[in-house]
């Protein structure tokens, strides 16, 4: 007797079990949580998230406080250094009471003045092109906190941003792109694939070595430089960076791994305050605005557009100061889009609507009412929402238009971070 075989395929199988509503259960089982929060995880910890939106933010805050220091170049003496109206006793007297962190506070010479405004200026310029950007970017930061804190009476807004930015780039890894750091890395990586040696890198180490030295005159003068958390924040990354060059050199494993997870925890959470950052500006200005009465009856912009400080080009401003209608939809226009921006984020197309239309209109305050610095500290700050493919596309058409420059236009040249691999990566708010 022989064992019954399979049922026939015509046979039903078992019915589907049901869902909630009374209807068969569609698409697949809803992932425990456990392993949504390990996949979130290993998301923050595996890439530096928005390379693209770091680099432009970075590329944006040192330009802006580029243009600013060139511009009062002639002036600096008295905006920040020894012969202005708020002297260095008064400085000191001042920063004894609210622990600003200054390094101008060590002398009162012109020469020493004089170095620490040369050496903002140079850090501006090679954390815009991306030398060396964990160094520079410390220096950069110095230089900031540095004349601003020296007289805190002189700035447009502008100011406060770049103020806060200069402490999140350091701690964010923004050289993955667009940067000579970049082109050393790839260079590197095309030897490494090839069996070739790496060059021996002694500009770094003498880098870091330098800045120690400087750390330490920092810590010598803590009494009178500001407040106790800065030197120890530069320690820190003084000794992270050295831990971490010691790791790549010696231990490639997974001391390199668990390094490099800690640098992408740090980027991406500096990366998501400075995006908390830019919604609340623009939150709180929208809300005070919404409580003045001016903004209320729609006149605001008239005055500032009659007012000769904020009126580089008169013609101008009176043309559009004259309309009311004019007037009126630009006061309650700049209203909705601050209150709402917050509010779009997680719609992607109604955020870049309205992310194109406030860059606009800090384009417009820059030219009417004569504030470029703070228009180009606000459009940086901007920028950490732009969609990375559109970023993707602008530094293309910027690398063929380099092509051009030097008569070299190759078919299907593709920025170097695309030729090696690396895609846009996990799509995020900024993206």
């Amino acid at each position: 007797m022989t064992a019954p075989g399979p049922a026939p395929s015509s046979a039903p199988g078992p019915a589907p079990a049901p869902s909630s509503g009374g209807t068969p259960a569609r698409g697949r089982a809803r992932e425990p949580f456990d392993r949504t929060l390990a996949r979130a995880v290993q998301n923050v910890t595996a890439h530096a998230l928005g390379p693209y939106q770091t680099a432009i933010v970075r590329i944006g805050f040192s330009l802006t406080w580029l243009v600013f220091l060139l511009r009062e170049l002639p002036f600096r003496h008295e905006l920040y250094g020894p012969d202005g109206p708020w002297s260095w006793e008064m400085a000191r007297r001042l920063i004894a009471d609210n622990r600003s962190f200054t390094v101008l506070m060590w002398s009162d010479g012109r020469l020493w003045f004089e170095c620490v405004y040369g050496l903002a200026v140079l850090s501006a310029v090679l954390l815009l092109v991306g030398w060396r950007t964990r160094a520079v970017s410390v220096v950069f930061m110095v230089g900031v906190l540095s004349l601003q804190n020296r007289s805190v009476f002189v700035g447009d807004g502008g100011d406060n941003v770049l103020h806060l930015a200069a402490i999140y780039l350091v701690l964010t890894r923004c050289s993955r792109v667009w940067s000579l750091d970049a082109r050393r890395a790839a260079r590197e990586a095309r030897a490494a694939d090839a069996g070739e040696p790496l060059p021996e890198d002694r500009v770094g180490p003498l880098l870091w070595t330098v800045l120690g030295g400087f750390l330490l005159a920092t810590t010598w003068f803590s009494e009178i430089t500001g407040e106790w958390w800065l030197p120890v924040l530069l320690w820190v990354l003084w000794l992270g960076n050295g831990l971490w060059w010691l790791v790549r050199r010696y231990a490639p494993g997974e001391p390199r791994t668990l390094l490099d997870a800690l640098a992408n925890l740090a980027h991406n959470a500096a990366l998501v305050v400075i995006m908390a950052e830019v919604c609340l500006i623009y939150a709180t200005a929208g809300w005070y605005k919404i409580q003045g009465s001016r903004w209320q009856d729609g006149t605001a912009l008239f005055y500032p557009l009659h007012l000769d400080y904020f009126t580089p080009w008169p013609a101008l401003s009176e043309l559009l100061g004259s309309s009311g209608v004019m007037v009126m939809l630009l006061t309650y226009g700049t209203v909705i889009v601050q209150v709402a921006f917050p509010f779009t984020l997680f719609h992607r197309k109604v955020k870049n609507v309205l992310l194109v239309v406030m860059m606009l209109e800090h384009a417009g305050i820059a030219v009417l009412l004569g504030l470029p610095v703070f228009s180009l500290a606000m459009i940086s700050a901007d920028a950490v929402f732009l969609p990375t493919a559109f970023l993707v596309a602008l530094g293309a058409r910027a690398a063929r238009a380099g092509d051009r420059l030097r008569r070299r236009t190759p078919e299907g040249a593709l920025p170097e971070q695309r030729r090696r691999g690396e895609e846009h990566g996990p799509r995020t708010l900024v993206g």
